[in-house]
């Protein structure tokens, strides 16, 4: 039995975001339609996030995040915060295995990018001094801001290039985890979508047909995060204190997903060129492919397996979780594997199709089994 990972990232993980309790979902639509105060919202988030952290805790995890309940969707504080970034409809939609679409609005450059204010330094402050363990803070992927859009992901007059707007993008992202950083944050997680979408051989083909190489945006968005010895990139420069995990993810809105195919089409590069610390890959679903990939993932680097659906409400069954990461295992070291939720439980202020008891007997369960085979 292999030793517990001191962490982060730890045995038993959880990707950030977490139902929101009722009385907070009807909070935001009242302040949206200006009969909330907003100092009164702000006193029902802090209410919410001390009682999602006592869960956290309660279960047993060591990562603890406020659930992403300061954000309308896990990219809008980022846009809210960020010069030159707004939001339009997405080219790509959601669906489900009955064939049902659902549209959604996404970021979109409509001018020159800065940072002018804090992104989550809020949500840090109040989240370390609410847990005695490990404070998690989530941020979109830098491809987040550029691809829902398209052949009209940039406004005109905005940018010419995404060389171009990469590097300011950047500028972005190291001001803010500096100040993270600063701050005392130690763990941070960049939540990607678009890399894993380009796995997908139709959004291959819709990628093709709108003008962009697939393996070209693969190019720019792993470089945007941080390749090793690149400059003008997301994480350059981070301290080596913080530890960063990359998220990938296929979609996550009320159940339903944006793409399907497994990580072999970049595995190669996205694990051996983008310098995070941890790897969190979603599993749950057969859309995901097998573990073969994983073979690429070079020593030193932690996968986090995605097992635990957060789509549907059924419980994962104990021995089969255990046998599927016997058989990640093949792939990559067992001591270099841990157990979490394919994904957050609310990716935008609309849930998944979960109440917070299937939630909490699944986080209970990521604990429970990582404690059976990490011990």
């Amino acid at each position: 039995m292999a030793e517990t990972a001191p962490g982060p990232p730890f045995r038993a993980e959880h990707i950030g975001s977490l139902l929101r309790p009722r009385e907070l979902t009807g909070g935001y639509r009242a302040l949206r339609e200006g009969s909330l105060d907003p100092d009164r919202y702000r006193e029902l988030q802090d209410r919410a996030i001390r009682d999602v952290v006592a869960l956290q805790e309660e279960v047993g995890l060591e990562s603890i995040t406020d659930g992403e309940f300061r954000r309308a969707s896990y990219w809008a504080r980022f846009v809210e915060a960020v010069d030159g970034l707004g939001v339009a409809p997405a080219a790509f939609s959601f669906h489900d295995d009955a064939g049902e679409e659902l549209e959604f609005l996404a970021p979109r450059v409509e001018g020159r990018v800065r940072r002018s204010e804090s992104i989550s330094g809020d949500e840090f402050a109040f989240l370390a001094a609410t847990t005695s363990r490990t404070p998690k803070i989530t941020l979109p992927s830098p491809s987040t801001m550029h691809f829902w859009g398209g052949a009209g992901a940039f406004s005109p007059g905005s940018y010419r290039d995404l060389d171009e707007f990469f590097s300011d993008l950047g500028a972005a992202y190291r001001a803010e985890i500096a100040a993270l950083a600063a701050a005392g944050a130690r763990y941070i997680q960049i939540d990607e979508v678009p890399i894993a979408m380009l796995c997908d051989p139709d959004v291959r083909d819709r990628v093709s047909a709108s003008g962009f190489a697939p393996d070209g945006l693969v190019t720019h968005y792993i470089g945007a995060i941080n390749t090793a010895g690149a400059i003008n990139t997301a994480l350059e420069g981070r301290p080596d204190t913080m530890t960063v995990g990359m998220h990938l993810c296929r979609g996550n809105f009320k159940g339903k997903w944006l793409s399907e195919g497994g990580y072999g089409p970049v595995a190669v590069r996205l694990f051996n060129e983008t310098a995070v610390d941890a790897f969190f890959l979603e599993y749950d679903s057969e859309r995901a492919g097998d573990f073969a990939p994983l073979h690429e993932v070079p020593p030193g680097r932690t996968v986090v397996l995605g097992l635990v659906t957060t789509k549907s409400p059924a419980l994962e069954d104990r021995d089969d979780l255990e046998r599927r990461i016997e058989e990640a295992a093949r792939f990559a070291p067992l001591d270099g594997l841990a157990l979490s939720p394919q994904c957050g439980f609310s990716s935008a202020v609309s849930p998944n199709p979960v109440t917070v008891e299937d939630q909490t007997a699944k986080l209970r369960l990521v604990v429970e089994v990582a404690a059976d085979v990490w011990g």
